[in-house]
């Protein structure tokens, strides 16, 4: 049965929207919260500070600003910046004033952006004056406004602020109205961004609120990853609670745990690469971080052993999420307690991602999508509030993974007799390095580009700093040289950092099944013999 996707605000194409039921805007919870810890900080950073009052007041002005410009209901707003505490605020106005916030990942390639602003029709980019002349060559014509932190007079953030009221209303929104375009590419090499609702949006502060591991006033919760994406979902939980959110501008080692040590912070989430890197630095140390309350972990399977390193050196204070874009953050955990137990009676739960929360309902399945019997292998699949409302503008990509309200992750596991999940394997060809998702097809569509490759195949390789790293078996033209330092060169220049080949191999011919299709498994499978999981 094909699912039917759900319609929403500021989704073209799709006929009149069903709004659903009107339900409370994030964005008004956090101005109540605003005005119960006015004078304490909200955002820091290693240059910034602003109270809940100044983030209230500042969100209202922007979103003041735009309203003056002309941006309507459902619009989209693009957002091209390293952490910052002004991709805090444009969050807050967006929301507050029912815009779909379109954040574009800051490590992208400068086409790569421009193709985002055009599946998204954005009407407007915040970002930098040197970000938008690398960008600006790859706009769609006509293109969207910029709305620079350091431009001119007319384009120029905080001028342009200075000159709005500091008060603003924000609008009644309902639970289908499209509240985040949440980017990524597509297992096609296509781009494709997850439609998040307003009503997942809330089912995800909820989340994390019932966690019982959450954050109160006085806590300071450290983002290391880009705010953008993933990491940001922590914002609105934190500040609701009252909590101050901490902007880290990179990952060194030494200088963010003395950048930690110095703030204070009491709540952090990382991928494993970066614990992994942490782990290096401090040598077995204990407790370098003795403020650290809770380290969350996740984007990324991590090994056991580990895992127990960690807990060694930082303390009982892990916790593991699992989740995605398509479920609005995390539907499992391995709560700190759950790491507890592991380690004293049931170590192979360590290998676990937890259980699912409680308003998230995760099952695992078979083909035929009947849940599968303890202990036997399928492919997990949610379904519930925090479920997302289709990709943006692609229905048939949407029919591929939402059926009958369920989310098909292509993950496969097994569950435990106490409900554990234990990820298996993947069904899609995804590549996880260093918490970022990349998608083969996308990178071989790069390379085909080359004029010297015939034929490309890329997959993952387990890497000991990333957890995976992207790989590359590559076909070239009669008469051509293997170069890998200028295939490098030409990837660079297409490909965000994270996405761009760590090893290419030459070879005579890919394997291919009778229709012709490359074997892509057959080509991994030697780069992972010693490997009990085939993810790292």
């Amino acid at each position: 049965m094909q699912e039917t996707q759900r319609p929403a605000m500021g989704q073209p194409g799709m006929g009149q929207p069903m709004m659903g039921q009107p339900i409370p805007n994030v964005g008004a919870l956090v101005a109540r919260s605003c005005k119960a810890y006015a004078s304490q900080p909200a955002v820091t950073s290693a240059t910034r500070s602003i109270s809940y009052a100044e983030l209230e007041q500042r969100s209202n002005r922007l979103a003041n600003v735009l309203l003056a410009q002309g941006l309507g209901r459902g619009e989209r707003v693009g957002i091209y910046l390293p952490n910052c505490v002004e991709i805090v605020e444009i969050e807050m106005a967006c929301y507050k004033a029912g815009w779909i916030k379109a954040p574009f990942n800051a490590r992208l390639s400068a086409r790569e952006v421009g193709e985002i602003a055009a599946n998204s029709d954005a009407a407007i980019i915040v970002t930098t004056a040197a970000r938008a002349e690398a960008f600006k060559p790859y706009l769609p014509v006509p293109g969207p406004r910029l709305l620079l932190l350091d431009g001119p007079g007319h384009e120029n953030y905080e001028a342009l602020l200075a000159s709005a009221s500091d008060r603003f209303e924000p609008v009644a929104v309902h639970e289908h109205e499209v509240a985040v375009l949440h980017y990524t590419s597509g297992s096609s090499g296509v781009l494709k961004a997850a439609m998040q609702t307003f009503g997942n949006r809330l089912a995800q502060l909820r989340k994390f609120l019932m966690r019982g591991e959450g954050m109160q006033s006085g806590h300071v919760l450290g983002l290391v990853g880009p705010i953008t994406h993933a990491s940001g979902m922590q914002m609105v939980p934190a500040l609701c609670t009252g909590a101050t959110i901490h902007l880290f501008q990179g990952f060194e080692p030494g200088a963010f745990i003395a950048e930690m040590q110095a703030r204070r912070v009491t709540h952090t989430f990382m991928v494993p690469t970066m614990i992994n890197m942490l782990l290096t630095e401090v040598g077995g140390r204990y407790r370098p971080l003795p403020d650290l309350l809770r380290l969350g972990y996740g984007a990324a399977p991590m090994a056991p052993s580990r895992i127990l390193q960690a807990m060694d050196v930082f303390g009982p204070i892990l916790s593991q999420g699992y989740g995605a874009g398509e479920t609005t953050s995390g539907v499992c955990g391995l709560t700190v307690q759950d790491h507890l137990q592991a380690r004293a009676s049931h170590p192979e739960r360590l290998a676990s991602c937890g259980r699912p929360f409680l308003e998230s309902l995760v099952e695992v399945v078979d083909d035929a999508g009947l849940p599968v019997p303890e202990g036997e292998i399928g492919e997990i699949v949610v379904s519930g509030a925090d479920v997302f409302a289709g990709y943006w503008r692609a229905p048939e990509l949407t029919a591929e993974v939402l059926r009958n309200g369920r989310y098909h992750t292509g993950d496969l596991a097994r569950v435990d007799g106490q409900g554990f999940v234990y990820i298996v394997d993947r069904k899609k060809d995804m590549v996880i390095s260093g918490g970022f998702n990349v998608y083969p097809s996308e990178v071989e569509a790069v390379l085909h580009e080359h004029a010297s490759v015939a034929d490309a195949c890329v997959f993952a390789i387990p890497d000991d700093k990333w957890g995976e790293a992207v790989a590359a078996h590559i076909v070239l033209k009669p008469g051509q040289a293997a170069d890998g330092a200028a295939l490098d060169r030409f990837c660079a220049e297409r490909l965000g950092g994270f996405k761009r080949p760590r090893h290419i191999e030459f070879v005579q011919q890919l394997p291919k099944n009778p229709n012709g299709k490359v074997m892509r498994r057959t080509v991994q499978a030697p780069y992972w013999t010693h490997h009990a999981r085939k993810v790292n």
